[in-house]
């Protein structure tokens, strides 16, 4: 049995999305347990040239909705940068997995010899919609996902791996 392109991305990026949101309700939790800023955890970055956690979870969630929108052969909608809370985050995630699951899997079926073409600061990429997928779209989002958990857990988030991987 194959896998198709919507198994490999759609419930994949939900799933990761729903676990993502599950560490931010604990990272929010542990800031008034410890009486932390909030605006301490959602600045706080793993190194200076690296993204704080808000940015890594703004490109996580562009990474899923763009991913599945140009499989589908549509446009990703735009959510602009503004986040500044826990609870604004949740919502950004909400509205990205309600995007994600209102394409359906027919929308994305037979996209792996899709063209995608991606303008980006250095120029235009062009993929295969299976090469886009795999070597691009899943490795970006999960290396934003991976660090806005390591972010947290840096910071002193008593998290783990079963909190990273979500509900299986």
């Amino acid at each position: 049995m194959s896998l198709s392109m919507y198994e490999a991305s759609s419930p994949i990026f939900t799933r990761q999305l729903k676990a993502l949101s599950a560490i931010l309700s604990k990272a929010e939790t542990y800031a008034e347990t410890r009486k932390i800023d909030p605006s301490v955890l959602l600045n706080a970055r793993l190194a200076p040239d690296m993204h704080p956690l808000v940015r890594q979870v703004q490109i996580a969630s562009d990474g899923a909705k763009g991913g599945v929108a140009r499989l589908a052969g549509t446009e990703p909608p735009s959510f602009p940068d503004v986040e500044s809370t826990f609870a604004e985050l949740q919502d950004r995630i909400s509205r990205t997995i309600a995007f994600i699951e209102g394409v359906p899997a027919e929308k994305i079926a037979g996209s792996e010899t899709r063209t995608i073409c991606l303008k980006l600061r250095g120029g235009e990429m062009q993929f295969s919609g299976q090469a886009y997928l795999t070597n691009f779209v899943i490795p970006n989002f999960f290396f934003h996902t991976t660090s806005a958990y390591a972010i947290l857990r840096h910071n002193g988030l008593e998290i783990g791996k079963r909190d990273f991987l979500g509900a299986l």
